[in-house]
């Protein structure tokens, strides 16, 4: 019950993996998400696929009935819309399980369901800023950048099913549900490693610091004579396998590289120092020799390069699709993998608003005509 990224990502992640997801929607234009896409509206291919769709106005007390009835008994309700939207709409979490106690409510939205911020509207930018990502991201002299996909969405989804499923293990011993709050701004926060210790320990504000991390050397992208190529040798056994990598085995050894801290301390000269020698190379050669010598590194993929490599088809990493509409989709297939029993996509995504509608309120007992009806007024 949600829209666009983060509450259908945290369904999507959830009908991967086996779970029965009915994704609500508004009676005919549906969720935003069907429309977006670069090229081509595919991005609802991904994040509506394993989801059945029932359309509800959930505006209409009819609609908030029904509503009630599925949720009844239903093990999880997603939901990132406005802190308060449910309560206005007679859907409090409080009410919904009273009438289904083991009922787990996941609610996903900017700041959290408490705080002084709570009741503000947010979208993920407002909260990968907040969270700290957007300041730290980007060239030094220029103002902050971004990643080019939804990363905070995403995380708050990522932890809401997290906290959903942890939920699902201590329901095991209590049979009692429980609301899962996940804020997207704190979702970012998570994922800041040691930004904020860094800061009231030793005072140290982190910065825009461009395709490197200060002090970790050498990590960065390195000229070839065909592209750029990655490299991360920042640990002191893997700088000396690069150093024979490189033929200058003496670097290893002299004191303004022996040490992370002096790497750190010299971390320009010796990313010139290396980028001199990548650039005389062309990336197959570059590559050979690191792999020769277990440094990592690594080609800069795009959806080409992905489709293309071998070790991406050997782990089934993507996953094709027929499709009444495309032909074929390919996509990112299900992950994380398990060994016994791991998820698939069963299913692509609901072509129409509504497609799923007799099943899903038939189910709760209405009738063809009863259906018919209520569709003509709008209520589903």
């Amino acid at each position: 019950m949600g829209q666009l990224i983060a509450g259908p990502f945290c369904g999507q992640l959830m009908g991967d993996m086996g779970a029965e997801v009915i994704k609500l929607e508004p009676p005919g234009v549906g969720d935003p998400m069907r429309q977006w896409g670069r090229g081509q509206p595919v991005w609802w291919e991904v994040i509506a696929r394993n989801k059945k769709s029932a359309s509800l106005n959930l505006r209409t007390p009819e609609g908030q009935d029904l509503a009630r009835r599925l949720i009844g008994g239903a093990d999880i309700l997603i939901e990132n819309f406005r802190p308060g939207t449910l309560e206005g709409w007679n859907l409090s979490p409080d009410s919904l399980m009273a009438a289904n106690p083991k009922l787990i409510v996941v609610r996903m939205s900017g700041y959290g369901q408490t705080g002084p911020y709570a009741e503000r509207t947010s979208f993920g930018l407002v909260g990968e800023a907040m969270g700290g990502w957007r300041h730290i991201v980007g060239e030094p002299d220029r103002p902050p950048s971004r990643m080019g996909v939804s990363i905070g969405d995403s995380l708050a989804a990522t932890y809401g099913c997290l906290g959903a499923l942890s939920a699902l293990h201590e329901r095991e011993r209590t049979g009692l549900g429980q609301v899962v709050d996940s804020a997207l701004y704190e979702s970012v926060l998570q994922v800041m490693e040691s930004l904020i210790p860094e800061y009231t320990v030793a005072g140290m504000t982190r910065e825009r610091s461009g395709a490197f991390l200060p002090g970790i050397a050498p990590s960065n992208v390195y000229p070839c004579r065909d592209g750029d190529y990655l490299i991360g040798a920042n640990q002191d056994g893997i700088f000396r396998r690069l150093c024979q990598a490189m033929g200058r085995p003496e670097l290893a050894d002299d004191p303004r590289y022996a040490t992370h801290a002096a790497r750190g301390d010299n971390q320009s000269e010796l990313d010139a120092l290396i980028g001199g020698w990548t650039a005389t190379l062309p990336i197959a050669e570059v590559e050979s020799l690191l792999i020769a010598h277990g440094v990592p590194a690594g080609k800069i993929y795009r959806a080409p390069e992905m489709l293309e490599d071998p070790h991406f088809a050997a782990r089934e990493a993507i996953v094709k699709l027929p499709h009444p509409r495309w032909g074929e989709v390919a996509m990112q297939n299900v992950f994380p993998k398990l060994s016994r029993t791991p998820g698939a996509v069963r299913a692509i995504a609901p072509q129409t608003v509504g497609q799923d509608n007799a099943e899903i309120w038939g189910g709760l007992g209405l009738t063809a005509e009863e259906i018919a009806d209520l569709t003509s007024r709008g209520v589903v």
